[in-house]
């Protein structure tokens, strides 16, 4: 069984995940880690952060020679905004005085719609979000991306199976029915601003992004995962 967690903060000084359970003699490089973490920055509407950010994986343990060894892997990526936050974000104390000419240490006290702001406020007593979204926040899932890239590896070392996904609605815009992609369609996927396999489909996608996005609004949708192999 395969157990992961993961540590760190959207501002700390970098993300950190832990893998466990994973046999050895499992191929693994940060090449192949780095390729998943790229297409994470992908799709139309992504956040400004992510233009950024170049997420470079370190492999702190479990790996030797581009094989895992059996026991837990250790992963990091560090997060390039720290140097900006390290007095604000720093895991030991920091002056008053200092922390009071920082405009980002402004205490955040009006919770966002719809985000985990007010239900982590209210679980574990903070009087500000600051210490909700610094840990639930979508920078978190480069962590994520970076372990699932390991035991996507590691489903195809065994059994060669293909894991991809793709969109197939997001607000009142939906793929037609039966549109499912084969295995060798990912660079396609990947390719395609919205993820979705018909243009036309995903034209109307993006053109009702930008007018929700012009109007203040957001749009749910749907992921489909399909697994070959």
């Amino acid at each position: 069984m395969l157990r992961w967690l993961t540590a760190g903060e959207s501002h700390g000084p970098a993300l950190s995940a832990i893998l466990e359970g994973l046999p050895a003699g499992v191929s693994i490089t940060t090449a192949e880690i780095g390729v998943e973490l790229s297409r994470r920055r992908l799709g139309y509407g992504r956040g400004a952060r992510m233009k950024f950010e170049q997420d470079e994986i370190s492999i702190l343990g479990g790996v030797r020679h581009g094989k895992s060894m059996g026991g837990p892997i250790s992963l990091l990526i560090n997060n390039t905004e720290w140097p900006k936050w390290q007095d604000v974000m720093s895991a030991d104390p920091v002056d008053p005085e200092v922390l009071a000419t920082q405009a980002r240490n402004a205490a955040l006290t009006r919770p966002r719609p719809g985000h985990a702001d007010l239900v982590g406020m209210q679980k574990y007593g903070f009087d500000e979000a600051r210490p909700v979204l610094e840990r639930a926040s979508a920078r978190e899932t480069a962590a994520r991306v970076a372990l699932g890239a390991v035991a996507k590896k590691f489903l195809n070392d065994i059994g060669n199976i293909t894991v991809l996904s793709h969109v197939v609605e997001i607000g009142t815009v939906a793929l037609p029915d039966g549109m499912v992609p084969a295995a060798d369609q990912l660079p396609q996927i990947d390719e395609d601003p919205v993820r979705c396999i018909d243009p036309d489909t995903s034209d109307q996608m993006q053109d009702l992004i930008a007018t929700a996005h012009k109007s203040g609004d957001t749009l749910g949708g749907v992921v489909e995962v399909v697994v070959y192999g």
